[in-house]
């Protein structure tokens, strides 16, 4: 029997239903676990989730700016996630909200997040960087197929699998003999169908994005990557500043770079732009890069 690949309007409103998390009860909510899920939950799953849970506790009109995490546990793909909220913070202009992921009665991650009632003031922003548009590009699995003979066995699945957010890199690494590089990069990134108008499913899509091609990042100068066998990646912490109104199913630009690494970890930074130049959000991550013995 031949197998059927999803359609995009399937792959992304399997990613909506993700993050669609069930209320339990007052500030609790139950997140549903990736179908066909193994090992390790992804990151950015958790930090999607748990801003959904923020901001279902949000009632004022208040929008959501930032968010700062810490990853304590991996999370097990075989269950899914309880979050609890806690109403720190409810001001006239900010509210604060803290976030607890548990599974198995422990905590996965610990996530604070807030949210302003929007309001005019001073702008200025960093420029968006000079680079080729998505049109042309290749996707991460394009790139991936026209190196399957490179590849693992056991990474294919993961690597050439039909996702819901498109990757374009704008100066793609051969996966098998990545070299080093300058710790820098960028690509374009977009859900692979329309997802709506709700901007609270954009914010939480973006979320659960931005926890792609960052910690990366902090490998390019030690000629490294996910497929080097003594590798061993986590992300640690990660920080998340949503500036400006965005679409995710429109073309937007991740500029990263790692301004450092050392005793094991990696740290990066990344910036995100609309196509039409706006600095939309700001992302900051440290993470486990540990080469094993």
């Amino acid at each position: 029997m031949e197998f059927e690949e999803p359609t995009p309007e399937t792959l992304v409103d399997r990613l909506r239903v993700l993050l669609d998390i069930e209320t339990i009860d007052t500030d609790l909510y139950r997140g549903p676990r990736m179908p066909g899920g193994r090992g390790r939950v992804f990151g950015g799953q958790v930090i999607a989730q748990a801003l959904v849970a923020a901001m279902r506790s949000i009632d004022s009109g208040k929008v959501a700016h930032s968010l700062h995490a810490y990853f304590m546990r991996p999370g097990d793909e075989q269950l899914p996630i309880v979050y609890r909220v806690v109403r720190d913070f409810e001001g006239r202009s900010f509210a604060t909200r803290r976030i607890i992921a548990m599974q198995k009665g422990e905590p996965i991650l610990n996530m604070a997040a807030s949210f302003q009632t929007p309001e005019e003031g001073f702008t200025h922003q960093s420029a968006m960087p000079d680079v080729a548009p998505p049109e042309g590009l290749a996707s991460e699995r394009e790139l991936a197929e026209r190196q399957r003979d490179l590849i693992p066995d056991h990474m294919k699945p993961f690597l050439l699998r039909p996702r819901p957010v498109e990757i374009r890199p704008i100066d793609p690494r051969p996966f098998a003999d990545p070299g080093q590089r300058v710790p820098a990069s960028a690509c374009w990134f977009r859900a692979v169908a329309p997802i709506g108008d709700d901007p609270d499913l954009h914010r939480a899509m973006l979320a659960h994005t931005s926890d792609m091609m960052l910690l990366g990042t902090s490998m390019l100068p030690h000629g490294v990557n996910w497929l080097s066998g003594r590798m061993q990646t986590a992300s640690l912490d990660h920080a998340l500043w949503l500036h400006e109104p965005f679409r995710v199913d429109d073309w937007l630009l991740y500029v990263t770079d790692s301004p450092w690494a050392g005793h094991a970890r990696g740290f990066n930074r990344g910036q995100i732009f609309a196509r039409d130049g706006r600095l939309v959000a700001s992302v900051a991550q440290e993470g486990l890069i540990r080469q094993r013995e």
